[in-house]
């Protein structure tokens, strides 16, 4: 049975294989942890969806797989015994052969595996680029003008019947499998010996006249100083790397900041924090009523709630915000949904709620997927501007600061004021400045209003 990558999301098109936890022919499970695999938005667990015995390994660790493609072969019990009852060859074109591109994808390798451990990673998708380790043979294969052995020679493995990942290697490449040399268990051909059989015939013979010329030294890289450190880069890291740099190359951003008078906020969030933890059993935060601010804005500026669509704009009809956590293995978006239908206590429990999950790795796919818009308060960080870029392929992205109290001109008066800059970054294909500030001011104007009998539930 070939074993898939399975399938965790439409936005989700590729997954990196991080690390086996099993290796050739080793005994599993059902359900026994099989492989790391490491996506855009998650990073999980997959584990077996049958018992048997791992007989190949399809996808080499660090290998980049779209989503449905093949990563291992495991010999079942029923397998094994129907391979038992016959010493006939079977024809592999007519019972490995791979289905048509239109067929119903196979529900055991794409859908129904349990995903197990799934901790986010990067906030955004991406899509699939497949690429393939180069394949590193384990024995010499048989040169390709070698004579075809006869069906009665074979060994008995070979004579049975082939994976589809190697028929259709096979077939792609006009190669005689016959003619290759398994390194499997027990002589059975792998996709690795079929890639090397390719890569032997394709080679020059060598001339014999002369021996070979030295091979010329391989550039060394730069020596590092003394004060300096390489550290290499971490799946995550890599994945939330090439997230935002596709933002940055992709979206053409604009960046204003605005002033936020937010002394009624923080009286009443300082009145009803006590009491408020003492009944729900978790804190509110000036976050909470910004998140409120912010729904009901997009709502009335549906611009901002949107992406770019080549030749059309395409507005959401739902405000999911995102609000970015700093996890202990990099940035995570998880999604407050229908966030514009919550009171401020509502959002206070998912927001506490994902936001626990996510700092412990135990978010799912579906919690960091369909978000709108996203929210991120570096005020907490001590922050009082900041030009954030787009969580792409969103429209926006605002930034909460830090809360400051300075004099502030009231009329003729001066008055110390609690203050606090909220900085917008948007992306200009979709909309201009005057929308944007349009925005803006729609959440100034809502946090300004908070007042001593502001709504809580």
């Amino acid at each position: 049975m070939i074993i898939e990558l399975p399938q965790v999301g439409e936005s989700v098109t590729e997954g990196t294989i991080t690390q086996w936890l099993k290796r050739v022919g080793d005994r599993v499970e059902k359900y026994d942890p099989l492989v790391e695999v490491l996506t855009d938005k998650v990073s999980m667990e997959v584990p077996s969806p049958v018992a048997g015995v791992i007989t190949e390994i399809l996808a080499e660790e660090g290998q980049t797989l779209p989503m449905g493609a093949p990563i291992a072969a495991i010999q079942t019990s029923d397998v094994a015994a129907d391979a038992s009852l016959s010493d006939q060859p079977t024809q592999p074109v007519q019972d490995a052969a791979p289905a048509p591109s239109d067929t119903p994808p196979d529900t055991i390798g794409r859908t129904g595996v349990l995903l197990k451990d799934v901790a986010p990673v990067g906030p955004t998708g991406s899509g699939a680029t497949e690429s393939h380790a180069d394949p590193q043979p384990t024995q010499a294969v048989a040169q390709a003008t070698a004579p075809e052995p006869t069906q009665a020679t074979l060994p008995t493995d070979r004579r049975r019947r082939y994976s589809p990942a190697v028929m259709r290697l096979a077939e792609q490449h006009d190669v005689d499998l016959a003619q290759v040399v398994g390194t499997g268990m027990g002589g059975r051909i792998t996709r690795k010996d079929v890639l090397a059989y390719i890569d032997a015939a394709a080679q020059p013979p060598q001339p014999q006249a002369s021996p070979p010329a030295p091979a010329a030294a391989a550039p060394q890289p730069d020596a590092l100083a003394a004060d300096e450190e390489r550290v290499p880069l971490t799946p995550v890291r890599r994945m939330i790397a090439a997230n935002m740099a596709r933002s940055a190359a992709e979206i053409p951003a604009a960046w204003s900041i605005t002033e936020v008078d937010v002394s009624g906020l923080v009286r009443r969030r300082d009145a009803v924090k006590d009491e408020f933890l003492q009944r729900e059993g978790y804190p509110i935060t000036y976050l909470h009523f910004i998140v409120k601010a912010v729904a009901a804005s997009l709502k009335e500026n549906p611009l901002l709630n949107s992406s770019w669509d080549g030749d059309a704009i395409l507005l959401k009809k739902r405000i999911n915000i995102g609000i970015a956590v700093a996890a202990p293995d990099g940035l995570v978006v998880p999604v407050i949904r229908d966030a514009d239908a919550l009171s401020v206590a509502g959002i206070a429990s998912r927001a506490a709620d994902l936001t626990q999950r996510a700092r412990q790795g135990n978010l799912s796919v579906d919690d960091v997927q369909g978000g709108t818009f996203t929210l991120n308060n570096t005020g907490a960080l001590g922050s009082i501007a900041s030009q954030p870029i787009i969580n792409h392929p969103q429209a926006a992205i605002l930034t909460t600061e830090a809360i400051v109290k300075r004099p502030v001109a009231i009329g003729d008066a001066i008055a110390i004021r609690s203050m606090m800059n909220i900085c917008l970054t948007f992306d200009h294909r979709i909309m201009d400045g005057a929308e944007a500030s349009t925005f803006a001011n729609a959440v100034k104007r809502r946090l300004e209003a908070i007042g001593d009998d502001a709504v809580i539930y």
